[in-house]
C-alpha cells in the first residue's frame, strides 16, 4: 500500500486528503492497467500470423507473398497495402 504522507499537505482537511489520496489511486491503477495492456497486447505483433495472414490474402487472389514485420498489424490496414508486399 502506498503512504501518503509525504504527498498529502499537512494543511489539508480530511476532505481534501481523501480527495487528494483517492486521486492518486485512481492515478495508480490506470497506469498499472495501462502497462499491463502494453505488455500482454499481443495484437501488436506480428508473431505466429504473417504467413496466415499471407495464406488468406493468396486465397482471396489479393497476392501473398511475404507479409513484412513492419506492416500494420491491423488486418484492414494491412490490406489497404498490400500492393507492396
Amino acid at each position: 500500500m502506498t503512504s501518503y504522507d509525504t504527498i498529502i499537505p499537512e494543511t489539508a482537511s480530511g476532505e481534501e486528503a481523501a480527495v487528494i489520496a483517492a486521486a492518486i489511486s485512481i492515478h495508480l491503477r490506470a497506469e498499472e492497467r495501462a502497462a499491463l495492456i502494453n505488455t500482454n497486447d499481443e495484437s501488436k505483433s506480428w508473431t505466429g500470423k504473417r504467413w496466415a495472414f499471407a495464406n488468406r490474402l493468396e486465397q482471396q487472389r489479393l497476392t501473398g507473398g511475404r507479409i513484412p514485420l513492419s506492416a500494420p498489424t491491423d488486418a484492414w490496414a494491412s490490406v489497404g497495402r498490400r500492393d507492396r508486399y
